[in-house]
């Protein structure tokens, strides 16, 4: 199984454990994720995103209230302030191989690992647009996460992610 990191900076060699910068009871690890995930991070690195998919928990009222004007099993939103800079930027996709790592979050994706490691390849994702396109993923846009936010953290889905919220519009 290969594992990916997307970056910002094409000229990393390896990549070495960090701490984390909220979790101190945490070691120092290298995070991957894999690639059914992957497309959570076709994004700048900054930029907020709320990704959700269905699950077998989803209510019939919550299936509809979510998905029932599409046909994809993932959505991923993002608020328009961020498509411009969506737009613009160059993502390098390093590729992991999965020795060395272990599974930390199976809903994220997540893998750790305790050791340096060393990419196999590194590759650009110069549209990141064509890339979200590809993986088959619906990409809504709004103005403001927070109300989708709300809607999902009090609803019955349970395959969901929020990804560096502090950086979406504020209230």
């Amino acid at each position: 199984m290969l594992l990916y990191h997307f970056s910002e900076d094409p000229s990393i060699k390896k990549f070495v454990p960090l701490p984390h910068p909220t979790k101190s009871e945490m070691p120092p690890v290298v995070w991957a994720i894999d690639e059914e995930h992957a497309p959570h991070y076709f994004f700048p690195r900054d930029c907020p995103r709320v990704v959700f998919s269905k699950s077998d928990k989803l209510s019939k009222e919550d299936e509809r209230l979510f998905f029932s004007q599409t046909s994809a099993s993932k959505v991923i939103a993002v608020e328009s302030r961020w498509i411009s800079r969506i737009q613009q930027t160059t993502l390098y996709q390093y590729t992991f191989d999965s020795a060395g790592f272990e599974l930390y979050d199976a809903i994220a994706g997540y893998y750790i690992s305790r050791f340096t490691a060393v990419p196999l390849a590194v590759e650009p994702l110069e549209n990141l647009l064509d890339c979200l396109t590809r993986a088959d993923v619906e990409l809504r846009i709004t103005p403001d996460l927070n109300p989708l936010r709300d809607e999902i953290i009090s609803s019955t889905l349970d395959n969901f992610s929020i990804i560096r919220f502090q950086n979406a519009s504020k209230r």
